[in-house]
Parts: structure tokens; C-alpha cells; sequence
């Protein structure tokens, strides 16, 4: 993060210092080394990845589906938003919702595998491929045992369109993998990692 602007072909304006990669390549530590003009990224698989403008669907069923979350956890759990997890030197993925067991300080930007009960991806069209592969594969890897992902499935019209529904997967301690356990509509009953009972048709309404 020490080289010199360079300027762009296509607009001859300058380059940021910080656009172009260390030496060896770009590691989960250099994203709290980033300015606070940057981007927000998330690390994968030692690509930054630029965070998207959210979507008014996932901007609202991530906000109300945490504070259902929330009010449902047992004293010893949090339930944050967007915050990366530190699966390794060059992994740094960034969740929409976490339930981690530890409580975070003001100035924590990261949370370790062994910290996180739950990671929750909210499917986005620019995201599709990370949210359904990539990253519950290295959630998967890094041994967190609960994963879901909420996907916007076409109601058909009325009250009900664009309403979210949430695949529930659970790691298997023989694969190493997740295994779905169930793809919730309309409401969600789940004992793990703790009791939550949600009404999924409150999450989103037009």
C-alpha cells in the first residue's frame, strides 16, 4: 500500500495509494489498514471484494430480521450487522447478520470462527455466486457451525411478493460440510443455535 498514483487511462485522474496490493498480495489484516475514504470491502480468497450499494429488500429484511434475532437471543449471544470474520491470513468475509458468542469492544472490526455460532448472507443479484458457493464453503472450512441464506423468492403478487425465504444449513462434522436442514417460508421455527420462532412475512412487506 505504498505505491505511487498512477494515473487512469480513463479519466487521467490519479490512482489511490492504497488501490494497488502489497507486495504479497492482500491479507486480512490490510482492510483495518485501509483509509477511511476506501470502500468497504470483504477479503476472499485474497480478493478484495467492493461492497454494493444494498438493495431496499436486503437493507430491510437484514435490519428486521436481526432485531428479531436479537430479541429472541439468550444473554451469553450477540447479534451484529456487517462485520468481517477472520477465516484466515487471505479470508476475511463479511456477513450481513452474525451471532457470536463474545462480546464485542468499540473498537472491534473482526470476529474469529470460534466466536461465531451463526453467519447469515442475504442474496443479492450482484452476490449470487459468493453468497451460494464461496463463502458458506469457507464457513464451512473455518468450522462455523450454523449457516443460513435468506433468498428473495416472487411471491406471485399481493402482500406476499418479493418475500424472503431462509435456507437453514448445519454443519456435517463427517464432510466438513453444510447440510441444508430445512427452507423456511412464511414463518421459521428453529432449536438451533438457540430457539427462535420469526415471522418471516413481517421481514419485508411493500
Amino acid at each position: 500500500m505504498t505505491a505511487e498514483p498512477v494515473t487512469s487511462e480513463a479519466d487521467d485522474a490519479p490512482l489511490p495509494a492504497w488501490f494497488y496490493p502489497p507486495p504479497n498480495g492482500w491479507t486480512a489484516d490490510d482492510l483495518d489498514r485501509l483509509p477511511p475514504s476506501a470502500p468497504r470491502f470483504e477479503l476472499i480468497d485474497g480478493t478484495l471484494v467492493l461492497r454494493s450499494p444494498q438493495t431496499y429488500f436486503h437493507s430491510t429484511v437484514m435490519r428486521r430480521l436481526a432485531n428479531a434475532m436479537e430479541i429472541a437471543a439468550p444473554g451469553d449471544l450477540r447479534v451484529v450487522v456487517e462485520m468481517t470474520v477472520r477465516l484466515g491470513e487471505r479470508q476475511r468475509p463479511e456477513p450481513d447478520i452474525l451471532v457470536v458468542n463474545a462480546a464485542p469492544t468499540t473498537t472491534r472490526t473482526a470476529f474469529t470462527p470460534d466466536e461465531v455460532e451463526l453467519a447469515v448472507e442475504i442474496v443479492s443479484a450482484e452476490s449470487r455466486e459468493r453468497d451460494r458457493r464461496a463463502k458458506p464453503q469457507r464457513y464451512a472450512e473455518a468450522g462455523i457451525r450454523h449457516f443460513w441464506r435468506v433468498e428473495r423468492e416472487d411471491g406471485g403478487g399481493g402482500a406476499g411478493q418479493d418475500a424472503p425465504v431462509v435456507h437453514v444449513c448445519e454443519l456435517d462434522d463427517t464432510t466438513g460440510s453444510y447440510v441444508p436442514t430445512g427452507i423456511h417460508r412464511g414463518r421459521m421455527t428453529v432449536p438451533v443455535p438457540f430457539a427462535m420462532d420469526i415471522d418471516l412475512t413481517a421481514l419485508y412487506r411493500r
